[in-house]
């Protein structure tokens, strides 16, 4: 399942997709396309790096945010 984000990526969107991933349940790959992510701040990143930890990939991800998703890994 991809699942493509645009404009921000704020809490009140996160909750919702974090609800949606759950929906999906477990063993179906989950894709998320951030090609139209614009604004994304440290809740978004939390959750990104959260997701990916989860297994969820992350396609076309800017790369302040990817660098920003590293750091947060390694406590930087």
């Amino acid at each position: 399942m991809v699942i493509t984000i645009s404009g921000r990526l704020d809490r009140e969107s996160i909750a919702e997709l974090e609800t949606l991933i759950r929906a999906e349940g477990s063993g179906r790959p989950i894709v998320l396309d951030l090609k139209d992510l614009t604004l994304a701040g440290q809740d978004a990143v939390d959750f990104l790096a959260q997701c990916e930890a989860a297994d969820v990939r992350l396609v076309h991800c800017a790369p302040y945010v990817r660098e920003w998703i590293a750091r947060q890994r390694t406590g930087e």
